[in-house]
């Protein structure tokens, strides 16, 4: 049987470009029923998505996608390579039947890697060391081990089992939130598990706060204003998930007022960070553009996570890391 793959994406992306990058080494591995189609031109993909089996989206645009799919009829999986889905999941990609799945997980480890450097961050004092050493200033800095402290999780997904698995070793104590409500029984990492409703009092319980959860109508300004007056003074918010799910003001308001210690932000409500925004200024702040997770190589995970469900895919098995359209993740 034939398979045409309508790839979602730019042709001179370097992930796509490059005869050894990841994904042009896999294709070139592919046997010959399997026909492989890359652009970004919507006249070539309206051209193409009524012969196409499987829409693969590793594009920035998704209004490219929605137009794409009004013209796929044919099409059996639709596949993310990205793990967030909440940008894409409009109407029409809702009223497709073909199943969707993502990149759920595939960047878990630089992100859990990037939470721990930013507990180590604070932990230590690191800005007033950097500016120090700036000044030209020898002035004793005390630091605060990582061991004995209580780090929360709000979303105990791929993403916080592995921040819960590279921080255990230091010391930790893992305490963990999660949509389903019953216990993690036999995880070796969490020590005490939470309900969404008990939220607020996870966080008070906490010294460091991650959040890791995915945009969902639920989780929407799941951490309000409520949970933010919560914590302790000396506790520190880190966001590797999605920016909307804190109230943001909330937080500005906690940080300008020294509620809390500090914050550790790879996420945002509006992306690109707008200019004059008051985080730029906040010496209690560590913040990047959303490029936690990007380290050399990022792709390959996720590139992988494709070719092996697309080897499911032609042996008729169920594919992986299917996502629930009425629930978004």
């Amino acid at each position: 049987m034939s398979i045409l793959i309508l790839v979602i994406a730019d042709p001179a992306a370097p992930f796509l470009a490059d005869r050894d990058a990841p994904f042009q080494s896999a294709v070139s591995r592919l046997s010959g029923d399997v026909r492989v189609i890359v652009s970004d031109e919507p006249s070539r993909l309206k051209q193409v998505a009524p012969e196409a089996d499987i829409v693969f989206y590793a594009h920035g645009n998704p209004e490219l996608l929605a137009a794409t799919l009004t013209q796929a009829g044919r099409a059996q999986w639709i596949h993310s390579l990205w793990t967030g889905v909440e940008s894409i999941l409009g109407p029409e990609l809702a009223a497709h039947p073909a199943v969707l799945t993502n990149g759920r997980g595939v960047f878990r480890w630089p992100l859990a890697d990037w939470v721990v450097g930013a507990m180590l961050f604070f932990a230590f004092d690191l800005r007033r060391v950097i500016r120090q050493q700036e000044e030209g200033v020898w002035k004793p800095v005390i630091g605060t081990m990582l061991e004995g402290q209580t780090l929360g999780i709000v979303g105990y997904g791929s993403i916080g089992r592995a921040v819960a698995e590279r921080v255990k070793p230091f010391g930790v104590r893992i305490v963990a939130m999660r949509r389903r409500s019953e216990p993690l029984e036999g995880d070796p990492f969490v020590d005490q598990t939470y309900r969404p409703e008990e939220l607020a009092g996870m966080m008070a319980a906490s010294d460091y706060i991650v959040a890791a959860t995915p945009l969902t109508t639920s989780t929407r300004g799941i951490i309000g204003a409520q949970e933010i007056a919560a914590m302790k003074s000396n506790a520190v918010f880190i966001n590797v998930g999605r920016g909307p799910v804190v109230d943001e003001k909330s937080l500005i308001g906690a940080l300008e007022s020294g509620a809390i210690r500090g914050a550790a932000l790879d996420v945002f409500e509006t992306e690109p960070l707008p200019p004059g925004h008051p985080f730029w200024k906040m010496p209690q702040v560590l913040l990047s553009p959303h490029t936690a997770d990007r380290v050399h190589g990022f792709l390959r995970p996720a590139f992988d996570c494709f070719f092996e469900n697309l080897d499911r895919f032609r042996q008729g098995q169920p594919l992986a890391n299917i996502v629930d359209k009425k629930l978004g993740y």
